[in-house]
């Protein structure tokens, strides 16, 4: 067993992160998430010599990501929704340039600056590509503080398994909630570089070229099909999702993150009054666990979504779904959070008739 500690959400993702053996950490402050930087900068170096820098923007700190990335270390930045908005075409350039990075987004209330307070409003924008062209990134979903620490271990490795960049997609509340986590052992930092690193023109081999600019269509089209079946083989191998009492149910309430713990109260919640309803939870949100719904959904009445949103995830639902059973929705909006009581009496409103 590792090293159990009580550990808010920002903090435990920066703490896994030196664990990890992240090699750099370029990133900017923006409230809900300014305590990674605040964590590393005391943290870090003195421990494993990761180099921490707070750039002068979030374009700035991409950039930088890219660079570094491309010559072959592990690099790591974190920011919340504004500041990923700034990140999209940085993010774009790395995917295409198909190098492993590691996001995390700590989702605040908008549009616009919005508000500080949590939201889960950026899903559109981390799963179906956020910047230009045809790409997507490896998003995890976490639902409490020792998954945000876990994520970061396994968005790195699926990240450089298939060089693509993983996001972490949690929400204010989490990065601010405090929860007992138990840390992985300290990794060390890798002393070899990958094969397609830039590390410098060897006197006997040929040059080793990382870029997203291919001129020429012939060759961007086939670098885009390239990315489209590594994106298929993610969506065959990687696909993460966790059930709960599908055995019986009638019903099913599902949503992502912290929508997912509102989901499961109001699950326990509509038990005890002797409905039967079940839970789907995303655990990977691209790829989008399709499947598990497609089978559900024959079998029973319908699903109800939570999330902190207008209604993101639900319209994956729906296409997983299709005619095979009904999806209703509930949502709060703007920094607000459900309660599991609220989205109970929605349930019973809109599938019981129950006012």
């Amino acid at each position: 067993m590792g090293e159990i500690k009580l550990m808010k959400g920002n903090e435990a993702v920066a703490e896994a992160l030196i664990r990890v053996g992240c090699d750099g950490y370029f990133g900017y402050p923006i409230t809900p998430q300014s305590e990674v930087i605040e964590y590393l900068s005391k943290e870090a170096a003195l421990r494993t010599g990761m180099v921490v820098l707070q750039a002068e923007s979030e374009v700035a700190s991409i950039n930088m990501i890219y660079g570094a990335a491309g010559a072959g270390r592990r690099v790591s930045t974190t920011s919340s929704s504004p500041g990923i908005s700034l990140m999209q075409e940085g993010i774009s350039y790395i995917a295409g340039a198909e190098l492993p990075c590691l996001l995390v987004n700590i989702v605040r209330g908008g549009p616009g600056l919005g508000t500080i307070q949590p939201s889960q409003s950026d899903y559109f924008q981390s799963t179906k590509g956020g910047g230009h062209g045809d790409y997507h990134l490896i998003v995890l979903a976490p639902y409490n503080v020792q998954e945000m620490v876990d994520y970061v271990k396994l968005g790195f490795e699926l990240s450089e398994k298939y060089r693509v960049p993983a996001m972490i997609l949690a929400d204010g509340a989490m990065g601010q909630m405090m929860e007992k986590v138990e840390l992985f052992d300290q990794l060390p930092r890798r002393t070899e570089f990958p094969e397609w690193a830039t590390t410098g023109k060897p006197h006997d081999k040929e040059r080793r070229i990382v870029t997203s600019l291919f001129i020429e269509p012939e060759v961007m089209e086939q670098v885009n099909l390239r990315l489209q079946a590594k994106y298929r083989i993610i969506e065959a191998e990687e696909v993460r999702y966790q059930t709960m009492n599908l055995e019986d149910a009638e019903y099913v309430f599902t949503g992502f993150g912290l929508g997912s713990r509102i989901a499961m109260k109001a699950m326990e919640l509509a038990r005890e009054k002797g409905y039967k309803v079940g839970l789907i939870r995303p655990q990977t949100v691209y790829p989008f666990p399709y499947a598990i719904y497609r089978e559900t959904a024959p079998n029973i009445k319908g699903i109800l979504d939570i999330e902190m949103n207008a209604g993101q995830m639900v319209e994956d639902v729906r296409l997983a779904v299709g005619d095979k059973t009904r999806v209703e929705f509930y949502g709060r909006m703007g920094g607000m959070i459900a309660d599991p009581e609220s989205v109970l009496k929605h349930f019973e409103k809109v599938y019981l008739g129950v006012e």
